[in-house]
């Protein structure tokens, strides 16, 4: 990568950072009601910032920014007052040229915008809107992508995402969804939302099913960037919030040695371990430890103590395959899914045998609504594999060979069925 191109990767990630601030800055002052008018105003901003920024980035980005986001705003606020309804609660500030530069220079003040963002992420994880819309949403708004990025990103249409953001624009238009930070007594629901929308982007980006890259690194970032407004503010900072950080950070630390120099899956066993970023695995146990202090116990807690035990083991040999086990147990005994008694499955496998790893999938009560799932059938021939019946385990690996659109994954079970053959 020369320095022209690298330049040009800054300056994407900033504008696109950015873009998620204004958005939800510009959301407060129009009201939720106006937010293709903010898109619109962000949008302007935006192209102008490419037009003068050819040649260098100015020492304060976000400063320069938002000065011609306001003068923008300006020039919306005189021109459509009559036209436009703005946010109920200022409307009235909007109106008088004694009080609307005050007004927004309040509003664009550093403490309001993290309210704000805040604000935008219950916003876009309204449980009015699906679980897709939530996604696509928070990607378009706080993330900054193009609407060609997100159907490339997960595998779709521009015309199905732009259909997609239409209709949950419209729930916008007609006051469906307040722009708000919810009461105390919903607060939890929605929290909860929120990190279960963060952690499919997290998770789409560590192990993505949708591209031909195995590893989404633009995705894994902005999830982590997600995450860490979320902990940093204080009506969020939970310890489930916390936890789920730590998850992350662990997951994420390990990237850089997940593939090799031709773009092929290492397994666990088979990762350098000095590539692992130390210092985002000693960032994540301090997040575990504060999380550990909140006298709550969620599912984030269990699975990013799952993930300490991977990162903090010097060697493949030494990782704690009993403690994971409890863990999994402790995980099925309060969140009880098939992927959980799966995962579950292998860790028993790792310590006492294929043998008992394939009982315990046998013992899954709803182990039916894993069979469109690559991982059931791999894990199956993986086990067999290690029993030596080659036959039964080729045929398991031919079977997930056919359920996953990773070709990154095929690769590996190919590899896989023609060592069966070698041996």
């Amino acid at each position: 990568m020369d320095s022209n191109q690298a330049d040009h990767i800054t300056l994407e990630r900033i504008l696109k950072q950015e873009s998620g601030k204004l958005i939800s800055v510009l959301t407060r002052i129009f009201g939720s009601h106006n937010l293709e008018l903010a898109e619109d105003v962000v949008q302007d901003t935006l192209v102008k910032a490419m037009e003068q920024w050819n040649d260098k980035v100015p020492e304060n980005p976000t400063a320069w920014l938002f000065v011609v986001a306001k003068n923008k705003v300006l020039d919306v606020i005189r021109q459509q007052k009559r036209t436009y309804e703005f946010a109920k609660d200022i409307t009235l500030l909007l109106e008088s040229e004694y009080t609307l530069h005050p007004t927004l220079n309040e509003l664009l003040d550093e403490s309001e915008i993290k309210d704000d963002q805040l604000r935008m992420m219950f916003a876009c994880c309204h449980p009015e809107l699906s679980e897709e819309a939530q996604v696509t949403l928070i990607l378009k708004t706080l993330c900054g992508f193009s609407t060609a990025e997100i159907a490339r990103a997960y595998l779709s249409s521009e015309e199905t995402i732009t259909k997609r953001l239409y209709r949950t624009r419209q729930l916008f238009r007609e006051g469906k969804i307040q722009f708000e930070i919810p009461a105390e007594e919903d607060l939890p629901q929605r929290l909860e939302a929120i990190l279960t929308t963060v952690y499919l982007i997290f998770n789409e980006g560590y192990n993505s099913t949708h591209h031909s890259d195995l590893i989404r690194q633009d995705l894994v970032e902005d999830a982590m960037f997600l995450i860490k407004m979320l902990s940093e503010h204080p009506v969020t900072n939970h310890p489930k919030v916390l936890a789920l950080m730590a998850l992350m950070c662990f997951h994420a630390a390990r990237i850089p040695g997940r593939l090799d120099e031709n773009g092929n899956i290492l397994l666990l066993k088979q990762q350098n371990r000095h590539l692992w970023n130390q210092e985002l695995i000693w960032f994540g146990k301090g997040c575990l430890d504060a999380a550990a202090e909140g006298g709550e116990l969620s599912r984030y807690h269990l699975e990013a103590g799952i993930a300490y035990e991977h990162s903090n083991a010097e060697t493949y040999d030494m990782i704690d395959w009993d403690n994971i086990v409890y863990l999994y147990n402790l995980l099925y005994q309060l969140y009880p899914s098939p992927i959980v008694a799966l995962n579950r499955a292998i860790a028993i496998g790792e310590t006492e045998g294929a043998r008992a790893g394939l009982e315990a999938i046998e013992d899954i009560p709803d182990k039916d609504a894993l069979k469109e799932f690559y991982l059931f059938p791999a894990t199956l021939g993986e086990f067999y594999k290690q029993l030596g019946q080659a036959d039964i385990a080729r045929t398991h690996l031919e079977e997930a060979l056919s359920l996953t659109q990773s070709e990154v994954e095929k690769s590996l079970l190919r590899s896989k069925i023609a060592q069966l053959s070698a041996d």
